[in-house]
């Protein structure tokens, strides 16, 4: 199947909320019927163009094409069909497991390296060293990164799935919400209530104005961070479709 059709009808369909998985199966089978109704024809005789443009002319032009996958509501997306939840609800979900795992590193390091100890996070009268060390720091950088990779990931079906910027900009603004009032607790004596005396709070902005600067500041780069590569995108694919 020409490339120009080809690209034409992917993102006409992408555009239209059909899931990207259905998109690939169609037009897989769609250039394996253009395949076999183009050798048809060169076996009547018929040149390679003229081959091939009876065999667009039988498949059908873009449109017809089109509306063969829309008319069938069951290959559309759920971010197509409920947004809401998967950039609403989802997002937060997303980032809570990121932060349950964080979570469950920090508690295993905790009984493993430091098994007495009433907190597992240093201090300047125990410093960590080595393997220890080495240990947690991972645990911080990937405590740190979580909301981030959680919106890269957003923006990344947002991009695959051809969405308009208001439900990705939500969920990305929900994820540095999250992410900049995350607050993580891990004591025996001050959370013996807590899963292994580690516990998290989210969306609390605190009542000091340094603290809510603080999480201003903190939203407002993990917005920038996860948002960039979004509109980037989208910026691409203007310039783009300028130049057809």
């Amino acid at each position: 199947m020409p490339k120009k059709t080809f690209d034409e009808l992917r993102e006409r369909l992408l555009v239209a909320g059909v899931a990207p998985r259905h998109v690939r199966r169609y037009l897989s089978e769609l250039s394996d019927h253009f395949e076999d109704l183009t050798a048809e024809a060169e076996r009547e005789g018929r040149s390679k163009p003229d081959a091939e443009s009876e065999a667009i002319s039988r498949l059908g032009n873009t449109d017809q094409l089109a509306r063969a996958m829309l008319g069938q509501p069951r290959f559309k997306s759920w971010c197509a069909q409920i947004p809401w939840a998967m950039f609403g609800i989802a997002p937060l979900l997303l980032l809570g497991s990121a932060y349950f795992l964080a979570c469950l590193y920090l508690w295993w390091g905790w009984t493993f390296f430091k098994p007495g100890a009433d907190t597992p996070f240093g201090s300047p009268a125990s410093p960590m060293y080595g393997l220890a060390n080495l240990y947690f720091q991972a645990g911080k950088f990937y405590y740190i990164s979580a909301p981030i990779l959680a919106g890269w990931t957003i923006a990344f079906v947002a991009a695959r799935q051809r969405l308009k910027s208001r439900w990705p900009t939500l969920a990305l603004v929900l994820i540095a919400w999250m992410g900049a009032t995350a607050q993580i607790q891990a004591s025996r004596s001050s959370v013996p209530r807590g899963l292994g005396h580690i516990s998290m709070t989210f969306f609390v902005l605190g009542s000091s104005r340094q603290t809510i600067s603080s999480a201003s500041l903190s939203a407002l780069v993990i917005l920038s961070l996860t948002i960039l590569p979004y509109f980037v995108w989208r910026l691409r694919r203007v310039v783009s479709a300028s130049h057809l």
